[in-house]
């Protein structure tokens, strides 16, 4: 099923959004999570999953208009990093922090982020989707984390390296299973920090 499914029903009845329990609503994000890694982004169908919770499909457009919107919203229910309550009074503290609560993300769904590498890159609405549902949550709370560093006087507004941190973060994330076959888990990501991302900041 592609982004603009033949089969959507009328828009208009896909702008009123019934009221789901949450528990409900997990189901849903369950079977599609389910259903992508045991098959597949692109076997993945509304069909299915409303067979699957015994529900309409019509219940599912209502409250998520495409696919993509979909996949986001349950990626998203299940990608809890805790970077909200980070804030330690150090910036090299904080950045550890941040590297262990992704790592801890990470063993748990890099199979289901593999699922979506190709869909990702060729459905724009999948692409940006993820991108507002999970990337863009994900570097504002880094930001804010070097903001506050860089309010503490700990590191400088200019320091060119700032712009890269969280590139280097997430990016070594989604590298080494590629490149080592092995998760980034949280003490590899801890030491990631403290060798390549704290001394490129002049921290230790």
């Amino acid at each position: 099923m592609t982004s603009q499914a033949a089969d959507r029903p009328d828009p208009v009845g896909a702008s009123r959004r019934s009221k789901l329990t949450r528990e409900r609503e997990q189901e849903f994000f369950d079977a599609v999570i389910e259903q992508i890694g045991k098959y597949g982004y692109d076997a993945l169908t509304m069909d299915g999953v409303a067979a699957s919770t015994r529900c309409s499909k019509s219940t599912l457009y209502r409250q998520w208009r495409t696919k993509p919107q979909f996949v986001a919203a349950a990626l998203r229910s299940r990608r809890r990093v805790g970077f909200a309550d980070i804030d330690t009074g150090s910036l090299a503290e904080d950045l550890r922090q941040a590297a262990r609560a992704v790592g801890e993300w990470s063993g748990r769904d890099h199979r289901l982020v593999q699922a979506l590498g190709h869909a990702v890159v060729e459905d724009r609405e999948l692409a940006q989707a993820l991108r507002e549902a999970l990337i863009e949550p994900e570097n504002a709370a880094i930001a804010e984390i070097l903001r506050r560093g860089v309010e503490r006087g700990e590191v400088t507004a200019d320091h060119p390296a700032l712009p890269y941190v969280t590139a280097q973060l997430f990016g070594v994330l989604r590298v080494r299973p590629i490149m080592e076959g092995r998760d980034a888990d949280p003490d590899y990501l801890q030491r990631f920090v403290e060798a390549a991302v704290l001394p490129a900041l002049g921290l230790d």
